[in-house]
């Protein structure tokens, strides 16, 4: 299950998991993002290959018009994932 919390226009709490059952969802919620967004991840317990798919989708999106998604306060394995998929070096992570 996953919890999709805005807390402001540019700034977004994932709570739970983000997989490919919950993509679809989570592309809604991403697709209302513009500019510079920041992402956090303390309450985010798995991320799947779906879910790095949508923030790719995103950060591609966003970089169009000059912006970027930042993540932070990714868990030790979240983090690892993002590692041994490269995205760390496409993300703004800390």
């Amino acid at each position: 299950m996953l919890e999709i919390v805005q807390d402001a226009p540019d700034s977004i709490r994932l709570i739970g998991r983000l997989d490919a059952v919950q993509s679809e969802r989570a592309f809604a919620a991403f697709d209302l993002l513009e500019g510079d967004c920041t992402v956090h991840f303390e309450q985010l317990d798995y991320i799947s290959s779906a879910g790095l798919s949508v923030l790719l989708h995103t950060q591609q999106r966003l970089s169009k018009t000059g912006g970027s998604i930042k993540l932070r306060g990714l868990n030790p394995h979240v983090k690892q994932v993002f590692e041994y998929a490269g995205f760390n070096t496409i993300f703004d992570m800390s």
